[in-house]
């Protein structure tokens, strides 16, 4: 099964098992502290809509974006208001240049082989405007495992797996200088078995 149908699959029982997460408010809470008023957000990897509808509630104007069909009819549900549309972050996302003062991209990389993560962050800061913020969350890798995996879950009574890579603060500090980001900002945030790294930079 491939990701983009593993989250069809499990969209609803995901959303209602994560609903409640809290570890992503004081990294989000500090990206905040760096917008303008009323700034425009692209929500990458949306999902179920959630921290859209956060990030809309503080003022801002909202976009997501999430390549599943299944997510987004559910973050519409969960946010009426809400402005979102099916798209792949590994296609041209079909927003002008400029168009965005920030872009919102939480635990959305950790699926992609680091081969294609630096190529996934160029297009989805293509929108960004100059001088815009990039926010950044992904699962930090732990001591003697390995960098990338399948996992076979079956958390919600039926078998799914999923594709995780687990990175290190370096690495992603990286990945932005290669980009000519301005890092304003990192964190390591403890959520149960494991830590979610969380990074923003200034294009």
């Amino acid at each position: 099964m491939d990701l983009k149908s593993t989250y069809n699959t499990i969209a609803k029982d995901w959303d209602d098992d994560h609903a409640k997460d809290t570890w992503w408010v004081n990294g989000t809470d500090k990206y905040i502290s760096f917008l303008p008023k009323g700034a425009s957000i692209l929500d990458v990897g949306c999902g179920a809509g959630h921290k859209t509808k956060y990030l809309a509630d503080k003022g801002f104007g909202m976009t997501g974006i999430d390549f599943s069909e299944k997510s987004i009819e559910i973050a519409q549900e969960n946010f009426s208001e809400g402005k979102f549309f099916v798209k792949d972050i590994r296609e041209p996302l079909g927003f002008q240049e400029n168009s965005f003062d920030g872009v919102f991209a939480q635990a959305v990389l950790l699926h992609f082989p680091k081969e294609e993560v630096l190529a996934v962050l160029k297009n989805i800061i293509l929108p960004l405007k100059p001088g815009g913020y990039l926010h950044v969350a992904v699962k930090e890798l732990r001591p003697g495992e390995e960098e990338e995996e399948t996992v076979k879950e079956s958390d919600y009574g039926y078998d799914y797996e999923r594709f995780f890579s687990y990175f290190t603060i370096e690495e992603l500090k990286n990945y932005l200088q290669k980009l000519d980001m301005e890092i304003v900002y990192e964190s390591v945030t403890s959520s149960g078995k494991r830590s979610w790294l969380q990074i923003i930079g200034k294009k």
